[in-house]
C-alpha cells in the first residue's frame, strides 16, 4: 500500500508539473450589439435617424488559453472530460510558432476589418450608397514598393488600367516580368484620408513607377504590397467594444446597425444570439468554436441562434437545451429569418442538420 501511494503521490506530481502540447476552448462572454458595454453603447450612429431597438442580438465569443501558457496533464484531462470545454493541439489556436503578441495583432486587425465589413454590408442591405475604392493595405519590408507606396494611398489605376477589384492590382502587375516598371496611380494616403473625413471621394493622383522583382515563391513578377478596399461612408457608424478580436461578430454587428437604422425591431423583444464573418457583399462565412459560442448563448439566455451554414453541421451535433439553431448564408437570411422569429411564426425557420 505505501509503494502504490507513493506511486501514485509521484504520478500525480509529474502530472501537475508535466506541460502538454494542448491549448483549452471554453465559452467566453456575450455581448448584445443593441445594447452598451462598459457604460456605452456598443453601435452609434451620427447623422442619420435612429429609431428605438428591443431585444437582443449578441455576438458571442470563446476564451482560449494564451500562447505562453503550458497545459499540464491534469489540466488537459479534465477538459477533455469537461461537457462545455475543448482541448486541442496548441498548434490549432497558435500555429507556426506565433506568439500571444502576434495572435492578439492579427486578431485586432481581423476585428478592425470586421466592424468595415459589418457597416457596408448593413447599409448596402438598406440600399444606402457606400463609396469605395482600392487601397495599399500594407508594404512589405524591403519590397521595390517600399519607401514609394504607403498604406493607404489609393490605387486608382496600374499601367494606366483602372481597378476596381484589389485582385486587379495583382493581375496587372504579374503581367510584367521580373526587372520591369509598373506604374501607380495613386492618390497619397494624406489625401485620401482627407478625402474620407470630409466625405468625398479620393482626388489628385500621381504616377509611381516602381521596378518589379522576382518572387520567392517561383518567377511571377512583384512589388511588395497587400491590395484592399476602404471606403466612405455617408453618415458615422462607431462600434465601441473593446478587449474582443476576430472576424466572427461581423453578421451581429451588420444586423445591429440595420436594427438601429430601420423603424420597429428585427428581433420584437425576442433573445437571438449568433456568429459569423461577413464581407461586403453580405455573405456570412464560417467561425471557429462553434460549439463555445452555443454554450456561452444558452448560458446567457439566448433562444435563436443565427448559424453560419458551413457551421451548421457542427452545430447541430450537440445544440445545447432550449436553443434554436437558425441557418444563415447572408445577411439577407438573417433578417427573413428574424422576421419569423418576430412573428412568432418559427415553423419554417432554415434549420441545422448533423448531417
Amino acid at each position: 500500500m505505501l509503494a502504490s501511494t507513493l506511486a501514485l503521490i509521484g504520478l500525480l506530481c509529474a502530472g501537475l508539473l508535466l506541460p502538454v502540447p494542448y491549448a483549452e476552448m471554453s465559452p467566453g462572454p456575450t455581448v448584445n450589439t443593441l445594447g452598451e458595454a462598459r457604460g456605452e453603447p456598443v453601435l452609434q450612429v451620427s447623422g442619420h435617424k435612429t429609431y428605438p431597438t428591443s431585444g437582443h442580438l449578441n455576438m458571442t465569443t470563446v476564451r482560449v488559453t494564451g500562447a505562453d501558457y503550458r497545459m499540464n496533464v491534469v489540466e488537459a484531462v479534465y477538459g477533455w472530460l469537461a461537457h462545455d470545454n475543448v482541448v486541442v493541439p496548441h498548434d490549432t489556436l497558435y500555429p507556426d510558432g506565433k506568439t500571444e503578441e502576434q495572435s492578439t495583432q492579427e486578431n485586432a486587425e481581423e476585428f478592425s476589418q470586421s466592424q468595415e465589413s459589418a457597416k457596408v454590408a448593413a447599409l448596402e442591405e438598406l440600399n444606402i450608397p457606400v463609396t469605395s475604392w482600392i487601397i495599399v493595405a500594407s508594404v512589405v519590408k524591403d519590397s521595390p514598393a517600399e519607401g514609394t507606396l504607403h498604406a493607404g494611398d489609393v490605387i486608382k489605376a496600374v499601367d494606366g488600367s483602372p481597378v476596381k477589384d484589389p485582385t486587379d492590382v495583382a493581375k496587372l502587375v504579374t503581367k510584367h516580368r521580373p526587372g520591369q516598371k509598373v506604374v501607380f496611380t495613386v492618390v497619397p494616403a494624406k489625401d485620401a484620408k482627407a478625402a474620407e473625413k470630409a466625405g468625398k471621394e479620393p482626388t489628385g493622383t500621381k504616377d509611381v513607377t516602381i521596378t518589379t522583382k522576382k518572387s520567392d515563391e517561383g518567377d511571377r513578377a512583384i512589388v511588395g504590397i497587400q491590395a484592399g478596399t476602404d471606403h466612405t461612408f455617408p453618415f458615422t457608424v462607431d462600434i465601441k467594444l473593446a478587449d474582443v478580436g476576430g472576424p466572427s461578430a461581423g453578421l451581429m454587428f451588420a444586423l445591429g446597425i440595420v436594427d438601429k437604422l430601420t423603424p420597429g425591431s428585427l428581433t420584437g423583444g425576442k433573445f437571438v444570439a449568433g456568429t459569423g464573418t461577413i464581407d461586403d457583399q453580405g455573405k456570412v462565412g464560417p467561425i471557429g468554436g462553434i460549439e463555445m459560442k452555443l454554450v456561452g448563448a444558452r448560458d446567457a439566455g439566448a433562444r435563436y441562434f443565427l448559424t453560419p451554414a458551413e457551421n451548421c453541421a457542427a452545430a447541430a451535433s450537440d445544440i445545447p437545451d432550449g436553443l434554436t439553431l437558425i441557418k444563415v448564408n447572408t445577411i439577407a437570411d438573417a433578417k427573413a429569418s428574424l422576421d419569423k422569429v418576430r412573428s412568432g411564426d418559427t415553423a419554417g425557420l432554415p434549420s441545422c442538420s448533423a448531417s
